[in-house]
């Protein structure tokens, strides 16, 4: 009984380290998923960084009572629960969302983003958010805009006067 006791109090603790190192954790009911299906979120969360893991629902709730976050419903945490924890905002929210539209099957409950409480459409609308790259990319076609326009504008000038 004590080694059982001391396996929990180490879940615990890898829960709480997980979600103080996130910042987003999105919980999510995965009832009736596959396990080739599993297997392929797995996989997809390795791949981005995302730390996806299945806990019993009385051991998310002690280690977030124990970090003090008790801002949630604990009938959220009816049924299967499954947690991702992601180093950014949008990683996590967009590899469940999107797994759930391929299969059709997983359910998001809620979430927290930088430590405050997201409800479902909340996780769902950052899933929508593209990706870093991507925001980046845009940022330098937005700013380069204006330049190539100036140097188009140049050139034109050249050419009249030549």
């Amino acid at each position: 009984m004590g080694a059982a006791i001391e396996q929990k109090k180490q879940i615990v603790s890898e829960i709480k380290e997980n979600f103080k190192n996130a910042s987003s954790v999105v919980f999510v009911d995965y009832r009736g998923i596959t396990v080739t299906e599993d297997t392929a979120l797995r996989r997809k969360c390795t791949d981005s960084e995302v730390v996806y893991k299945v806990y019993k629902n009385n051991l998310i709730v002690r280690a977030l009572n124990e970090l003090g976050v008790t801002d949630f419903d604990p009938k959220m945490f009816e049924g299967t629960t499954s947690v991702a924890f992601g180093k950014d905002e949008v990683t996590a929210p967009k590899i469940l969302c999107e797994t759930m539209k391929e299969i059709n099957k997983m359910q998001v409950k809620f979430g927290y983003v930088n430590g405050e409480l997201a409800d479902a459409s909340k996780i769902e609308a950052l899933s929508k958010i593209p990706s870093k790259p991507v925001l980046v990319s845009m940022l330098l076609g937005v700013l380069q805009g204006p330049v190539s326009a100036l140097a188009r504008a140049l050139n034109e000038i050249s050419k009249k006067q030549a």
